[in-house]
């Protein structure tokens, strides 16, 4: 039986999340929740996320568990917000231990414990994670971050950031710990399941040409279309291009407020002693 699949698309930040159930039991996960927010002002909103929280208590599904695929540099997560309010844990993995300690540093961030305890879970590869009468199967793509994880449920595969469309291409890797080398031999062990896998993207930002957002395909679709790892691009041309590539990208635009959240597994930065909490700007330091 395949799970349920409900996508919920964030304009802003151009992110989907999953809410993902097995029809049989109910049980359900949600995948990449985010969590409004206003750079300009400094407000956060939890609109995004209380729609997925709607549609499950409409669909009477009871959520088990909120999967990270990574620490997002481009939204902050809402999985504290989806925790307090439906009492499920919060797991990724287990690598993120490695992205705290870069972060910690990067920004001085003393109440950060760079051993992955800020969240409930840590998964690792090769892992199965049971979800009602279906089996979710943990695979390590690490590349675009230390820590990406992808989510298989039989023939679905929530990938993250490690590919894109096909008519797109795949992650950037020059994020503190990427590694093109490393995304490459990762989207070739996902590019290795059967052709008829759906994988399912965390991103779509609309390929020139293209008129709709979209973020199902499959791999054969990956395989014979995606510009930067179709059949026949080897590890070395794909490396060059994506290093190219990626000298010349600007760093997202919500990536320093993000990532300090996101390796807190979606906690505010303990506030000062006027009860208010603070996100860092460290000038000169990326």
């Amino acid at each position: 039986m395949r799970p349920a699949i409900h996508a919920f698309f964030h304009a802003p930040t151009f992110t989907v999340s999953y809410l993902v159930a097995d029809p049989a039991t109910r049980a359900a996960v949600v995948i990449d929740p985010v969590l409004d927010f206003d750079a300009r002002s400094g407000r956060t909103a939890t609109t995004s996320a209380d729609a997925i929280l709607t549609r499950a208590a409409s669909e009477g599904l009871r959520i088990a568990l909120i999967l990270e695929t990574h620490a997002h540099a481009d939204h902050m997560t809402a999985a504290r917000h989806i925790k307090a309010r439906s009492g499920a844990q919060v797991a990724i993995g287990a690598a993120i231990a490695q992205v705290q300690g870069t972060f910690k540093e990067i920004f001085d961030l003393p109440d950060v414990v760079p051993d992955g305890s800020a969240f409930d879970r840590l998964v690792r590869d090769g892992e199965r994670i049971a979800l009602g009468g279906l089996e979710i199967e943990v695979m390590a793509t690490p590349g675009h971050t230390p820590a990406c994880v992808s989510y298989r449920i039989g023939d679905d595969v929530f990938v993250g950031d490690t590919l894109f469309m096909p008519d797109y291409g795949t992650a950037r890797c020059d994020f503190p710990g990427g590694d093109a080398r490393t995304l490459y031999r990762s989207i070739r062990r996902l590019l290795a399941l059967p052709p008829t896998t759906r994988l399912w993207m965390c991103h779509d930002y609309k390929a020139p040409g293209r008129d709709a957002f979209a973020w199902e395909t499959t791999v054969a679709e990956q395989r014979s279309r995606n510009p930067h790892v179709r059949d026949g691009i080897d590890e070395d041309a794909f490396v060059a291009l994506r290093e190219a590539r990626d000298a010349k990208l600007e760093m997202p635009a919500l990536l320093l407020p993000s990532i300090q959240v996101n390796v807190r597994a979606g906690a505010f930065p303990p506030p000062a002693a006027n009860g208010v909490s603070y996100l860092k700007l460290p000038l000169n330091r990326l």
